[in-house]
């Protein structure tokens, strides 16, 4: 158990990414009842993500630190960012208002604190090996983050008077934008990586889906904006937005074979294992992030093409789901046999 958590994935909390948007998913499908019970899955999980972390920075701080310096797996912290907005989503279309309130101020508060200083501790610290080889699919987390934060925000402003509403709106579009430039800046360094590193099969993990899911929530979080009541900043970029996000849904179209394709070359050209891992997380949130996406701007636009997309990804995304978290469920099952039987 204390390997187990020593060892803690910083990104685990893309469990809650990935069962938040799976159960908004199925949520906005109409499957009330499977909606609800991820919903709670989803609550369990951030519970219990949190006292392990707390736990890992309290016992084991110098694993903890190192992680949060290392280029590798440091901006798989915004998993917490994300997981905590999307969670808060999930409860306010609930109808639940104060937790959903709750988490809308932490996820506020922590993308500010994690935005400005975890960048810094990762660009700025030097350990004789270049950060350009160590970028990889966690790092559009970062993006994913901002694009969260947008959602939030587009949440939240309905519950505000008309003059908290404005800065809402401004806040909104700036996460957006950020995130937006964020993926761009991301993208172009991951194919740098590529091009002047090169990338083996085992380095190909499932975290490189992500670059589909920062695209996709981008989409819901533009589609979002769109709607929002009229204030100045909102009005001002509306039109931009709304043909924005119809370019940004076909490229994630688009990346869906291609990341396909990458998992056939590791897994059945190369015969990398297929085993469970924390990062096939960051895949199952991109799968559902893409159908909520596919879902929402089908109806929005009225492309009803789009929605059946969006419906059969959210089938795919169900799936997937349910497999990786057999697996998961399968290695805390036997962490806890391994730490039952050395203390018998």
């Amino acid at each position: 158990m204390r390997q187990a958590i020593a060892r803690l994935s910083p990104g685990y909390f893309a469990v809650v990414m990935a069962t938040g948007i799976v159960s908004i998913g199925l949520r906005d499908a109409g499957f009330a009842f499977a909606s609800r019970t991820l919903m709670w899955i989803s609550i369990v999980a951030y519970v219990l993500l949190f006292a392990l972390f707390i736990a890992r920075f309290t016992r084991f701080r110098h694993e903890a630190i190192a992680d949060l310096r290392d280029p590798a797996v440091a901006f798989a912290y915004f998993t917490v960012v994300a997981g905590t907005d999307v969670l808060g989503v999930r409860l306010a279309q609930e109808g639940l208002p104060v937790p959903a309130t709750v988490l809308f101020c932490a996820g506020t508060a922590l993308w500010f604190v994690f935005g400005y200083v975890l960048p810094w501790q990762v660009l700025m610290t030097r350990d004789g090996h270049p950060i350009l080889a160590r970028t990889n699919g966690t790092w559009f987390v970062w993006a994913v983050a901002s694009q969260s934060l947008a959602i939030v925000m587009t949440q939240w402003a309905p519950l505000l008077g008309f003059e908290p509403a404005r800065w809402v709106g401004v806040l909104a579009v700036l996460a957006w934008a950020v995130g937006v430039i964020l993926y761009a800046v991301i993208g172009v360094l991951v194919l740098l990586r590529v091009v002047q590193f090169g990338i083996t099969p085992a380095e190909f993990d499932p975290s490189y889906w992500v670059s589909m899911g920062a695209l996709a929530i981008a989409v819901v979080a533009g589609a979002g904006i769109v709607g929002m009541e009229p204030t100045p900043m909102v009005d001002a970029v509306r039109p931009l937005m709304a043909a924005t996000v119809a370019i940004f849904w076909t490229f994630c179209a688009w990346l869906v074979p291609l990341l396909v394709g990458a998992g056939i070359w590791r897994h059945i050209i190369h015969r990398v294992p297929l085993r469970y891992e924390a990062a096939l997380w960051s895949m199952v949130f991109p799968l559902g992030m893409f159908a909520v996406a596919s879902i929402a701007m089908g109806r929005i636009d009225a492309l009803p093409i789009v929605e059946q997309i969006g419906q059969i990804a959210l089938v795919v995304a169900v799936v997937a789901w349910a497999i990786v978290f057999v697996g998961m469920l399968q290695r805390v099952g036997t962490v806890m046999w391994r730490t039952l039987r050395f203390r018998a």
